[in-house]
Parts: structure tokens; C-alpha cells; sequence
């Protein structure tokens, strides 16, 4: 019998023992979910080690990413082709699972670790990018090998490939159940461990499912099949991978970039970002179903493959007109939201008509590559291994260099039209120059007919993406109900990290937009606020404020009215986005005195916590004014653990002030910031910025030392020459005494008690605040919030001393 003849008959054997593919679908299902509840734990956790930057979260997918990309090339060099691929899927599994609890468990020694020793520079990048590997290298490395090892199981047949895009479908399937799981119950609800021990369940699930199949079907390992290396491509799929990891880096790269456009459309909460990533899922899942339905019909792969990558130059010209010149201007009021579960079906469509149609193509494509290579005659395992290897670099590259390089250098209208070009690229190397394309055949316009015609339609496609809008920029969901009340814009940023504006209205208003609101601003309340923070932080510590960390740098009014104190030798800004301190802070130069020029002062680009975390300087204030705590990543400032390092950080005497908005939020938001202050901060004092007689914001501030705050004192510094731009500062917001400034007093947090019995905590486990505030982000209630604490306000007994005089003053001012 000659080889080709026997490794058929071995071929038909073989398929006709290996049962429950279908069954193999629901499995992957499983392992899919788990893998991305595992993925937003993990990286929930590990930004509160190393932070949230855009360096940061770029080390976090790189390495995420990369260690699947490893496991999928390594499975076939250390798992030899005679082990039963569904015993070796289902001891991935167990180690996934037993990875995931040892990730948990691990973490916070990972932390302290990383505390002791981390430095900052490159070498504080590199150590970043060494404790990523240390926690997640070893449990991608295993997912990264689940398919490749389940694609031994399959025939070498187109069937058999179509089973493969079948597999992955359900892994995506499974994905899109396990982001939304994570996103809106898991997390919202409970905690990371609590997530963490559902996925490990799954992976038990599976694994056992996976033993008890491999117990019932026999395998052997094809005979004749060649030895194949590490990274050996068959002969003429060179232009195949390439392909794919193009495809992998527009999908990549365009979903940082839609991601970046729909949080304005949207708002930037958890919740968004969570159905983004859901929806992208679901359509890479649909298109893998799909793709793998067209290549058991047994179509031309690589026409196929160049035909999606053509459509996709189309579908990403298509988001680009959505996010930029539909989406912001649809007539749609969230203001007018009856509930979050309306808002969430608008924000469903929203996305579901700018994401949808890319991911589906995308997804179709791995199934195609994959039957375009073809595995009859080679080991499965290598070629799924190889093929997604090269889309998962592709990923990588898209993902870090669409959001640390592109995005920053050359905006958003720039990057999307090279990612248009990436697609056509693609196209041109399966339809025009591959041998089997559709211009190789003879027919038609011939070779280079074709290729004029997609460059040509490419070029048409680039000019339709214009800038992102301002409009968008500054007012986010609400860009159609500011259309023609939004003054001039002065200036556009797009940063690493966010986007940004700055407006003047005719009034000669002035103001900081990022997350698609107005951060700050030169109306009056919002300027009283700034500075009460700033001033707070100098005037009430018992000893001299000789060094100051700001939290958040925005206008720089708040580092502004710091910088003034005469007492003061250096002051710190922390701030995680450049762009803020280099270019919108020269915007305020006028209100926050020039504070960045100031030779006290050192800007450190860097996410506060994660600075905190890593200084071993200590501060006699500390002032936070972060973003607004719906946004995701905000709420890593305000949590028990860091309220607790804040403390840390603090001299004897030391005075921590912390903005706290009650507008765009929720009861439920502000008794958690509240009560979570206070966890640390138990003699907390509660002071209030008030608009219109009515609530607007509040200052929680916490004292090292807890004592009684010396009027007197305060005022003695006031009426010396050396502070007098202090006072002029304080007059600009109507404030001429410490009298004044101190009768913004509303309540001892000791005094909230009752409010607070039925506050949830938000700690580092569970970042429970962002999913509270998420749901207020559309609200304006703070007039019923400010109106339920102040009922339990009274004059502080004891708190204040100095003259009977002053202290008479100040209990007139404050009833």
C-alpha cells in the first residue's frame, strides 16, 4: 500500500472515532467564558499594582497576549502527537484553573514585592513588564495552547477545518459570556475572588468533561504524518500569515481606537467598555461560525480571505463615519433616560452598528487562513499553532502601537486611515499577488486591472475619515444638546491616555474637557471648589506645608492655589496624562498662576496610585481632584486601601483633601466615597461647595493627627504681608477670612453615621464604586443627596478653637 494511500485509510479510521465535535463546541464555550472573566480579573488587579497608565495597560495585553501566542507555538514542540488531544485540552484546563487560584492568592505578596523595589524611568517600565510575567505568563501560556491542542482531534479534511473555526467560534461565544458575566454581575456584585473561583469552576467543568471523553474515544496519531518545526510554513503560505497578521493588527488597533471614540459617545464607565469588548467578541464569534460554514462548502480560501480583508477597509470607513459624523449628533437626550436599562439599550445599538460589522469580518478570517494553509498531510497542532501565532502578533503590534504611538503622534483620523490602507494590503496579497487569488486565473480585468481598482477605492475610503469632532471631545453623549452652545474650541489633544479640549465661552468662560465633560472650569462654583481644595491643603496642617502631592493636575487651579502658600518648598503634581500639564494648564495660566512654570513645582507623569504606591517621600498635604469616579479607572483612588496609603504618606500633622462631586452621580456613589473615607479617616470632616443654595460638591477632609483646627492661627497667616496672593486668591472665589473658608463647614463624618449604614465599601477587591457611579452618570440629583446629609448637620462642638469672637463669627456664618 503506498503512504498517501495508507495515511487516507488512517484519515477515514480516525474520523470515524472521533465523536462529540459538537459536544467539543460547548467546551470551548466553557473555557472561553472563563478565560475572560480570568482576563478582566486579572488585569483589574494587576493595574492596582502597576497602574492604569497607557504604559501600564500596554504591558498588561502585550503580555497577555504574548504568552497565548507562545503557548499556541510551543504545545506541538513539548506535547508530542501521541498523547489523546482531549486528555491534553483537559489538563490545560486543570492548570488554567490551578493557575487562577494561585494568581489570586499570590497578588497582593506580588504587590508588596513590587512596592519594595520599584524605581521609575525605564527600568521602573522593564521592572513593570518582569512582575507581568511573573503573574500571568504562566496561565496564558495554557490558553494560549487549548485549540491547538484540540485541533489534533480533527480530520485533515476541509470538514475538519471547518470544525476548528467552529471551535473557536464557541471560545468566542463563551468570551462574550464570560465579559459581560464579569462586567455587570460578577464584579458589581461581588468581588474578585468570588469571579475567580466561577471561572476555576468552569475549568474544573470542563476538564472533567474532557477526561471522562478522552476515556470513551481512542485515538492514534496519523501515520505518516511529516515532522514539522516550530515555525515551519508550508510551502507558499507565507503571504497567507502575513494576511492574517495584518488582520490581526487592524482588529486590534482599531478596537483601542473605537474604544477611545465610542467612551465619548457612550460615557467612559466599566459598563462601556465592557460592552464594547462584548460586542466585538460577538462578532468575531459569528464571522469564525460563518467563515467556517463557507470553507466546509469547500470555497476558495484565499479569495475568500482577500475578500474579507477588502470589506473590512469598507467597515472600518463605515465606524470611522459612525463614531465621528452620526453617533454624536443622533437626538437622543441620556438626561431623559427613564432608567439605566434603556440607556444600555440605546448604548447597545450604538455599538452594535459602529463594532459589529468589522468584528464579523475579522472573525471569518481565521477559519479562512486557516483552510487557505490547509493541514492534510501536517500536524494540526502546528498549523492552528502558527496561524494563531501570526494573528496574535499582528494584535499585539496593533494594540501597543495604536495607543502609545499612533494615537498620540498622529490622531485618530490618521491612524484609522492607515488601518484602512493595512486592509487593502491584505486584500492585494491574497486577491492580486497570491498564485491561487481571484486576479490569477486569467479572467476579467487581469492582475494589475484589480489592484488599481482596490487602490483607487481605497483612496476614495481614506478621504471620507475626517478628524475626530471637538464637539465630540468636549461633550461626549451630550455633543447633540451642546450643537449650537458650545463656544470656541481653542485647543484639541488627543493624548495616550484620553482625549481633551479646552472651550471659552463668549463670556470668556474657560474650560477643561476630557471623558467627554467639562473637568474643570472659570465658572465661579467650579473655581470655589479648586481652591478651597488647594488652600484647605495648606492652611489646616498643624505644621508648616513644606511639601504637597496634587492628585490630578486638569486646569491647575488646585496646584495653583498650593503653589502660593509662602511656607511651601516643593510640591508635586501627579498626573497620568501629559498632555494636561505640557498644554491645557498654559490655557489657565491666568487662574492657576503659572503653577507648571513654578521652580517649586515637579510634574510626574505617572497614575497617582501607582506613584504613591512607589515613592517613599512623605507629604505634609496631599490634595486629590481625580476624575470623576465613573470613569473607569477612577475609582482605584478612591478606595479603603488607597485612602489608607494616603495616610501612610502623610507627616504627623499632615491634612489629606479629596474632591467629591455630588452632580452626574447617585446616592449610592456618594455614600461610598463617603464611607470609604472614613474607613481611614474616622474623625473625617465634610466640607461643603454649594451652587445655588443647593448642593453641588464637597470636600472630605482627613487629618493625620486628628485636632481641633485653630481659627485663629489661620487667620494670624491671612493677614501678614507674605500671604497675600493667598488672600487674593480666596477673594477671587468670594472668600476674604478663614472665617469664611472655614464656614463651608457642613458635617463630622461621625455625624453621617446613620446615612452611612447601608454604604458599600470600595476596596481594592472589589472597586465597587465604579459600578455604583456607573449608573449615575446620567443624573443630576445632587440637590436630594446634599439635602439628606445636611439633616444631620449641627455646629462642631470642640473642633474649632480661637477667641470667643472668631469663633462667634464662624457659628453665625455656618447657621
Amino acid at each position: 500500500m503506498s503512504v498517501t494511500n495508507r495515511c487516507d485509510a488512517v484519515t477515514s479510521a480516525a474520523t470515524a472515532v472521533r465523536p462529540f465535535l459538537p459536544l467539543l463546541v460547548l467546551l470551548f464555550v466553557g473555557s472561553g467564558c472563563a478565560a475572560l472573566i480570568y482576563e478582566v480579573v486579572w488585569l483589574q488587579m494587576m493595574s492596582l499594582i502597576i497602574g492604569s497608565s497607557a504604559i501600564s495597560i500596554g504591558l498588561l495585553l502585550g503580555i497577555y497576549m504574548g504568552g497565548m501566542c507562545a503557548g499556541s507555538l510551543l504545545l506541538s514542540r513539548f506535547i508530542s502527537r501521541h498523547a489523546h488531544p482531549l486528555r491534553v485540552y483537559a489538563l490545560l484546563e486543570v492548570g488554567i484553573g490551578v493557575c487562577g487560584i494561585v494568581v489570586l492568592w499570590i497578588m497582593p505578596y506580588i504587590g508588596g514585592l513590587y512596592t519594595e523595589i520599584a524605581v521609575h524611568g525605564t527600568m521602573g517600565i522593564l521592572l513593570r513588564g518582569l512582575f507581568c510575567v511573573l503573574c500571568l505568563l504562566p496561565p496564558t501560556l495554557l490558553m494560549g495552547a487549548t485549540l491547538p491542542a484540540i485541533a489534533r482531534w480533527v480530520e485533515a479534511t476541509p470538514k475538519g477545518v471547518a470544525w476548528l473555526g467552529f471551535f473557536y467560534g464557541g471560545n468566542i461565544a463563551g468570551a462574550v459570556i464570560g465579559c459581560l458575566l464579569a462586567g455587570y454581575y460578577l464584579l458589581r456584585v461581588h468581588d474578585v475572588a468570588t469571579a475567580t473561583f466561577v471561572a476555576v469552576t468552569l475549568n474544573a467543568s470542563v476538564a472533567c468533561a474532557g477526561l471522562i471523553l478522552s476515556q470513551r474515544t481512542s485515538y492514534h496519531e496519523p501515520a505518516g504524518a511529516p515532522s514539522t518545526g516550530l515555525f515551519a510554513m508550508p510551502a507558499g503560505s507565507a503571504s497567507v500569515y502575513l494576511a492574517i497578521g495584518l488582520s490581526g493588527f487592524t482588529a486590534l488597533a482599531a478596537e483601542v481606537v473605537w474604544t477611545r471614540l465610542l467612551s465619548l459617545n457612550l460615557g467612559a464607565t466599566t459598563y462601556t467598555f465592557s460592552l464594547i469588548l462584548a460586542v466585538f467578541l460577538l462578532g468575531l464569534g459569528i464571522g469564525s461560525s460563518l467563515g467556517a460554514l463557507v470553507v466546509r462548502r469547500g470555497a476558495t480560501a484565499r479569495t475568500m480571505l482577500g475578500g474579507c480583508q477588502l470589506l473590512l477597509a469598507g467597515g472600518l470607513a463605515w465606524a470611522a463615519y459612525s463614531l465621528t459624523q452620526v453617533l454624536p449628533l443622533w437626538p437622543f437626550d441620556p438626561n431623559l433616560s427613564p432608567s439605566p436599562l434603556t440607556t444600555f439599550q440605546s448604548d447597545l445599538i450604538k455599538t452594535l452598528i459602529t463594532v459589529l460589522p468589522g468584528a464579523f469580518l475579522w472573525g471569518a478570517s481565521f477559519p479562512l487562513a486557516l483552510a487557505a494553509i490547509g493541514i492534510h498531510d501536517r500536524d494540526p497542532g502546528v498549523v492552528v499553532g502558527t496561524t494563531y501565532a501570526a494573528n496574535t502578533v499582528g494584535a499585539i503590534f496593533g494594540a501597543l502601537l495604536m495607543s502609545l504611538v499612533f494615537i498620540p503622534e498622529f490622531g485618530s483620523q490618521r491612524s484609522q486611515q492607515l488601518l484602512i490602507v493595512c486592509s487593502t494590503v491584505a486584500a492585494l496579497l491574497m486577491l492580486v499577488f497570491s498564485t491561487e487569488g481571484l486576479a490569477s486565473n486569467g479572467r476579467g480585468l487581469g492582475r494589475w486591472g484589480v489592484a488599481l481598482l482596490m487602490v483607487l477605492a481605497t483612496g476614495w475610503l481614506v478621504q471620507t475619515v475626517i478628524p475626530v469632532p471637538p464637539l465630540l471631545v468636549g461633550y461626549g453623549r451630550f455633543a447633540a444638546r451642546q450643537l449650537h452652545d458650545h463656544g470656541e474650541f481653542i485647543y484639541v489633544g488627543e493624548g495616550m491616555n484620553s482625549s481633551m479640549t479646552v472651550s471659552v465661552l463668549p463670556n470668556g468662560v474657560l474650560s477643561y474637557h476630557n471623558a467627554g465633560k467639562v473637568q474643570a472650569s472659570s465658572e465661579p462654583q467650579d473655581m470655589r471648589l479648586q481652591r478651597m481644595l488647594g488652600h484647605m491643603a495648606t492652611l489646616l496642617p498643624t505644621q508648616a506645608p513644606k511639601s504637597v502631592l496634587v492628585i490630578g493636575c486638569g486646569a491647575g487651579v488646585t496646584a495653583g492655589a498650593v503653589s502660593l502658600d509662602p511656607r511651601l518648598e516643593r510640591e508635586v503634581i501627579a498626573e497620568i496624562e501629559p498632555l494636561v500639564p505640557r498644554v491645557v494648564s498654559t490655557y489657565f495660566r491666568q487662574h492657576n498662576f503659572d503653577v507648571v512654570g513654578n521652580p517649586k513645582v515637579r510634574v510626574e507623569v505617572d497614575d497617582a496610585r501607582h506613584y504613591l504606591f512607589t515613592t517613599k517621600e512623605k507629604f505634609d498635604a496631599i490634595t486629590s481632584d481625580p476624575f470623576d469616579p465613573w470613569v473607569k479607572g477612577a475609582a482605584n483612588l478612591y478606595t479603603r486601601e488607597f485612602f489608607q496609603l494616603v495616610k501612610d504618606r502623610l507627616n504627623p500633622g499632615g491634612v489629606v483633601t479629596v474632591f467629591v462631586q455630588l452632580y452626574m452621580s447617585n446616592m449610592e456613589a456618594v455614600k461610598s466615597e463617603v464611607a470609604t473615607f472614613l474607613e481611614a479617616f474616622p474623625e473625617g470632616l465634610i466640607f461643603a461647595n454649594k451652587h445655588k443654595d443647593a448642593g453641588y460638591d464637597i470636600v472630605l477632609v482627613g487629618q493625620a493627627t486628628p485636632g481641633p483646627i485653630d481659627v485663629d492661627a489661620i487667620q494670624e497667616r491671612l493677614s501678614s504681608s507674605e500671604y497675600a496672593p493667598v488672600v487674593y486668591s480666596m477673594r477671587e472665589i468670594g472668600m476674604h477670612t478663614a472665617v469664611d473658608l472655614l464656614s463651608t463647614f457642613a458635617m463630622r463624618g461621625k455625624q453621617l453615621k446613620p446615612w452611612l449604614a447601608d454604604a458599600q465599601i470600595n476596596t481594592d477587591r472589589n472597586l465597587r464604586l465604579q459600578y455604583l457611579a456607573g449608573f449615575g452618570l446620567n443624573t443630576y440629583d445632587q440637590a436630594r443627596i446634599y439635602a439628606e446629609m445636611a439633616q444631620y448637620r449641627k455646629y462642631p462642638e470642640g473642633l474649632f478653637t480661637g477667641s470667643p469672637q472668631q469663633l462667634e463669627r464662624l457659628r453665625v456664618r455656618m447657621e
